[in-house]
């Protein structure tokens, strides 16, 4: 079991995440950020505080957020940082994987989102 980054991250990238990860295993891409899968110690942190609900544990995603597991996986491989033992914030965000950056613009922002969420 993994914590993974799903769709509704791009383009928001609240960052709230990074800041509470005990280990830096949440990365910047250009448009979301990915959790590393063997770096995460599954706290559950980040999830707790992701205003958008966008952090989910891999076996609690629902078939449409399924293909972001693979893409969490992918990332590390696609854009050759392979296990670089942490994330470190002064570095400028890398690449997307494919697939995050080729998708649509993401309409939500996290003032919506939230404006949302506190109207349920």
């Amino acid at each position: 079991m993994a914590l993974i980054i799903n769709a509704e991250c791009i383009d928001i990238k609240d960052g709230e995440c990074t800041v509470v990860c005990p280990v830096d295993c949440i990365y910047e891409g250009t448009r979301m950020f990915y959790i590393h899968p063997t770096e995460c110690i599954e706290c559950g942190l980040c999830e707790s505080v992701c205003p958008v609900d966008a952090i989910r544990y891999d076996d609690e995603v629902t078939p449409e957020e399924e293909i972001y597991v693979t893409i969490n996986r992918e990332y590390f491989e696609v854009t050759g940082l392979g296990s670089p033992g942490g994330w470190d914030r002064t570095a400028p965000a890398a690449v997307d994987h494919p697939i995050v950056a080729a998708a649509p613009p993401n309409k939500t922002t996290v003032e919506t989102a939230l404006n949302e969420e506190n109207n349920t």
